[in-house]
């Protein structure tokens, strides 16, 4: 094998496995499962459910639901946990660019200053800038070793931060004096990003607020309105005689119809809710999953009680 061939064998080792991909294929997997054992309590095949007295299409809809929660679920929390570590690693960018630029200062190049600044301590950035490190003592140059960061990471901020370094390189500057620049403009950029978030949090957490008392007050309906109305029905049917009221006969379909209108409504308010949670905490949808399958567990377990 030739040298460059070794040479990206050996950064390829280095590089963290994406399991995105086996995780959505688990997830579709799951889905197709609890959808096929919801169609068969559709027609009557077979009869699981949490209620001896539920209807077919109640067992349709809770096996449609855990189908829908084994499909985001996973996903959902996977991104949630790849974010974190990202948002992580992004904190320390500046501290790492930095300590380059004091190393670069004292006549170093940009890959000793690497290797140097592996040493230090940047708490979730150390095993990328550790990888940087070898592989430049490997021979991959500094700014092969900075792309290859930036496909790991994968991040509009950290491929940005490396585009400057690699340009400036590149062209020969002082790579010291932009190190320093953009150091000062991810800091900053920081800041402002946790003053939206905090912002931000207080709609996510009226969300949830607004969920939970939909919640609460379709259990008030069904326990108070709703036993009301079927007493009604029993009354009329009592009393009617010879004359059957419509009402008395048709108002129990009526509740049962209320109620599973209820139930619809809850699911489709928990994940349209998860998604706009997830846009306002970082715009990006993907990261309400894990808000839609919280909110869809609670739904889930509140109506078995109601």
């Amino acid at each position: 094998m030739a040298r460059p061939e070794l040479e990206k064998a050996r950064v390829r080792l280095y590089q963290k496995a994406d399991r995105k991909t086996l995780l959505l294929g688990v997830s579709t997997a799951l889905l197709i499962l609890f959808g096929f054992i919801a169609f068969l309590n559709l027609i009557n095949s077979v009869n699981l459910s949490f209620r001896p007295e539920q209807r077919p299409f109640d067992r349709f809809l809770n096996f449609l639901v855990m189908g829908t929660l084994a499909f985001i679920g996973p996903y959902g929390f996977y991104l949630a946990g790849r974010n974190r570590d990202v948002k992580q690693i992004e904190r320390r960018l500046p501290d790492f660019l930095r300590d380059v630029a004091e190393a670069g200062r004292f006549g170093m190049t940009l890959a000793d200053a690497i290797v140097v600044s592996a040493g230090g301590r940047y708490g979730k950035l150390t095993p990328e800038i550790k990888k940087m490190a070898a592989q430049i003592s490997w021979g991959v140059p500094a700014t092969e070793a900075l792309r290859l960061f930036s496909e790991r990471v994968k991040t509009p901020k950290v491929q940005k931060v490396v585009a400057i370094v690699v340009k400036s390189s590149d062209a020969g500057g002082d790579v010291a004096d932009v190190l320093t620049m953009v150091s000062h403009d991810t800091k900053e950029a920081q800041l402002t990003e946790d003053e939206r978030r905090i912002v931000m949090s207080t709609y996510v957490a009226v969300i949830y607020i607004s969920f939970l008392v939909f919640l609460v007050t379709i259990w008030i309906l069904n326990a108070t309105f709703l036993p009301k109305m079927l007493e009604a029905s029993g009354a009329l049917g009592a009393t009617a005689g010879s004359i059957q009221s419509p009402l008395a006969q048709n108002l129990p379909e009526v509740v049962y119809n209320i109620r599973l209108a209820f139930y619809i409504a809850t699911i489709v308010h928990g994940l349209g809710d998860g998604i706009l949670a997830g846009v306002l905490d970082n715009g990006k949808i993907p990261t309400g999953l894990k808000h839609s399958f919280v909110m869809l567990v609670i739904a889930l377990i509140g109506f078995q009680l109601i």
